[in-house]
């Protein structure tokens, strides 16, 4: 996956404790604010878009999404002013609401890494919030005391303090990793040529676009807090996470 959009430079690829960085405004009007860098994650595999400020000639300028299109577009605040382009700004993630989709996304993973592991189920959805997300499986028979045993199975993860790697792969590569996609249906568009992987080293590993934590141990505590029959042996498992 590129990490250029349009005409931003996407700097939470490259790091994804970066919280504050100085941009230029190349573009901003009604339809929002684009700038030539950006550490703002603009939503996707299911991990929603980061909220946030711009800060420039003592004025902030309050961000409440992004938007993907041609451009990587912020969406201001309603009635908030709007920097001319030209200015420079600094931008700042807001770090709680980050750093706990980092988590939530990380536990997704350990979870589906668990459950494929365990029960062999690929991944049918999934969606998230802060410290609470929910997940999709195509598990026919759910077994017995499935919900305590997937959550101490995770969390015997989280204790082994696995380490989170991400690196970037050309795709005919990426896709020679075997189960390198758990969704029953491939989400890597044919265009992408660069494929993004996270590696939970030794439990599970990923095509995603998304934000993640170093290793298991900084996900904390998952509860499993319920099972749902979707219909058709589908299952839905909610999470939450933990300190």
């Amino acid at each position: 996956m590129s990490d250029l959009h349009g005409r931003t430079a996407r700097l939470e690829l490259g790091d994804q404790n970066l919280r504050e960085w100085e941009a230029v405004v190349l573009e901003a009007g009604p339809d929002g604010i684009v700038l030539d860098r950006s550490a703002f994650y603009p939503g996707g595999g299911g991990q929603p878009p980061d909220h946030g400020v711009l800060l420039w000639q003592g004025v902030q300028t309050r961000i409440a999404g992004v938007r993907k299109g041609d451009d990587l577009v912020l969406l201001p605040a309603e009635e908030d002013p709007l920097p001319p382009p030209g200015t420079t700004v600094r931008g700042a993630v807001e770090d709680d609401r980050r750093t706990a989709l980092m988590r939530t996304h990380s536990g997704l993973h350990l979870l589906c890494g668990v459950v494929f592991r365990d029960h062999g189920c690929l991944v049918t959805g999934g969606n998230m919030e802060p410290l609470s997300a929910r997940m999709d499986f195509d598990l026919r028979e759910v077994p017995p005391n499935f919900k305590q045993t997937v959550e101490d199975a995770c969390n015997a993860e989280v204790e082994a303090d696995r380490r989170i790697d991400v690196r970037t792969l050309p795709r005919a590569e990426a896709f020679a990793i075997p189960d390198i996609v758990r969704t029953a249906t491939n989400l890597v568009p044919p265009e992408v040529q660069d494929v993004r992987i996270v590696d939970i080293v030794g439990l599970d590993t990923q095509a995603d676009g998304g934000t993640h934590v170093a290793s298991t141990k900084q996900i904390g505590r998952i509860i499993v807090a319920k099972v749902e029959n979707k219909g058709r042996g589908f299952r839905r498992l909610r999470i939450k996470i933990a300190d």
